[in-house]
């Protein structure tokens, strides 16, 4: 699984607040294997759950803009 920017968004959040995994899950109100999916960049996740961890950080999912390539 290639990591994705919502999973390196979240890693680095959980490292600046000085928490581990277990520490993030507990926090948020998921499970280990849940946190541990998401910072590995697992493409099919539970939004509502990952916006249990987002909000942590004052943050939450939402819409935002892609550029396509228009060769593809």
């Amino acid at each position: 699984m290639a990591k994705t920017s919502l999973a390196a968004f979240v890693k680095e959040k959980r490292k600046q607040t000085g928490m581990n995994q277990e520490d993030l899950s507990f926090a948020a109100g998921v499970g280990l294997r849940f946190v541990r999916d998401l910072e590995q960049g697992k493409p099919t996740l539970r939004i509502d759950k990952v916006n249990q961890v987002l909000n942590l950080f004052g943050c939450e999912l939402g819409p935002v803009e892609v550029t396509r390539d228009e060769k593809s």
